[in-house]
């Protein structure tokens, strides 16, 4: 892939290359109004300061909507449509392409808007990037279901019946979404012991992740109108990075018969920004293979409508020991995100600007690619051996989970998603 060069300083690790042009909603101690803003190398681009600059003026179909970037969430920029986030970014990598284009001087040679719109990642205060009214999670990821279905009902029962004919999702928790950086408390809830037919009441012992990725959706639908599959990429604004806390102890006892509840409700993580769906083009690959025969309205027409991005969880210790816990890639999927959508609408309901949509747990085939500790240590048999001397079976308090996830490589510039980060608090007595 030829690399796009800026006139701005890009390390050539950053996640956040020209290719990328990630958006986020930040403040500042200079401006602490939340707005939009994208991230390049080690700076955001403060797209409200911008815009009143006149820098957009070379981008006519945004004259009109250039309010947008002063609004403290993404949803009405998202709300625009594919075109326009498609024409705002590929405005914006003209403007800061190292190459003489027709826009480069726009904010190269102008010092005083150079001045209030470029800033310093350091300096700015990371928010939700939308505001997100519902949240559904999937289980698309199949070697994570296939892996704890074999521990929890054994290796001939590993997947329901239903698996792989639907995308199966549950109806999550908006409100405890929170942002990468914000710290998650450890739950407290019913929990069976092993041998005990009466449940306790105790702070949850087996505290896990799930790396996931999710979607944000940009289009509302009707009410009473299935989405079709092969429109259903055009719902998608970008993507994030997810971390879905589960407590698996609270969760064994209270899941059966209606499924995740105060196991699940207490934080889900995500990633401040956003990867427009335009900027992970040319990273399509196939999902896992299904040899289900589907129903008409799960098939797509195009076979790469999954993404090939590696991703990444690593734990760090109060006592600050580190290591990588599972290198896997977002192309462990069964189900694709389009698929996910015509199945969520298929009844009828209607997905609305900032909808979250999960794609459950993205675990690989090998040891060390697992999304989840619960499948790492097969179940809670087999400790997690940790530099230092420190063992791991479940999380413990103080520990901080940090989720990376990117795409392509340094030499034609990275398309990544920053950190998905969260320390776990002791739970309150």
């Amino acid at each position: 892939m030829t690399p796009l060069r800026s006139w701005l300083a890009v390390p050539k690790e950053s996640p956040f290359s020209l290719r990328c042009l990630p958006f986020g909603i930040i403040s500042s101690a200079a401006d602490p109004s939340r707005r939009v803003a994208v991230a390049i190398g080690n700076h955001a681009v403060d797209l409200k300061a911008f815009a009143l600059g006149g820098g957009f003026q070379g981008l006519p179909e945004m004259h009109s909507h250039t309010d947008v970037f002063s609004e403290d969430a993404l949803n009405r920029f998202a709300a625009l449509g594919q075109d326009r986030h498609r024409a705002v970014r590929t405005y914006l990598q003209g403007v800061l392409r190292a190459d003489d284009t027709a826009h480069a001087a726009l904010l190269r040679d102008n010092a005083p808007l150079r001045a209030s719109a470029i800033v310093p990642l350091a300096s700015v205060t990371m928010h939700l990037p939308m505001r997100i009214g519902d949240y559904t999670d999937f289980y698309a990821g199949i070697r994570h279901a296939s892996t704890v279905g074999t521990i929890l009902r054994g290796a001939d029962k590993a997947l329901q019946p239903n698996y792989t004919h639907l995308p199966v999702a549950y109806h999550g928790r908006a409100s405890s979404i929170v942002v990468s950086g914000t710290p998650v408390r450890r739950p407290r809830g019913q929990i069976l012991p092993a041998g005990s037919a009466t449940p306790v009441f105790a702070a949850c012992r087996r505290m896990d992740i799930e790396l996931e990725m999710a979607a944000l959706v940009c289009r509302d639908s009707a009410l009473g109108t299935p989405i079709d599959v092969n429109e259903a990429a055009s719902y998608v604004f970008g993507y994030v990075l997810m971390n879905d806390w589960s407590a698996r102890d609270i969760q064994a006892w209270e899941y059966v018969p209606l499924g995740p509840f105060t196991a699940k409700n207490f934080g889900t993580t995500i990633s401040p920004w956003v990867v427009l769906a335009d900027a992970l083009e040319p990273f399509r690959t196939a999902a896992l293979p299904n040899d289900t025969p589907l129903q008409p309205y799960l098939n797509e027409s195009r076979t790469d409508a999954i993404f090939d991005i590696h991703l990444r969880v690593e734990l760090k210790t109060a006592s600050g020991n580190s290591m990588v816990l599972s290198n896997s890639n977002a192309a462990n999927l069964i189900w694709s995100f389009p698929q996910m959508i015509a199945h969520h609408t298929i009844t009828g309901c209607n997905l609305q600007v900032g909808d979250l949509l999960g794609s459950g747990t993205i675990s690989g085939p090998d040891p060390g690619t697992q999304g989840s500790l619960l499948e790492a240590n097969m179940g809670g048999k087999t400790p997690i051996q940790l530099p230092g001397g420190e063992t791991r079976m479940f999380l413990e308090d103080g520990d901080t989970i940090t989720i990376t996830g990117w795409a392509g490589d340094e030499e034609g510039g990275l398309v990544g998603f920053g950190d998905c980060t969260g320390q776990v608090l002791p739970a309150l007595v």
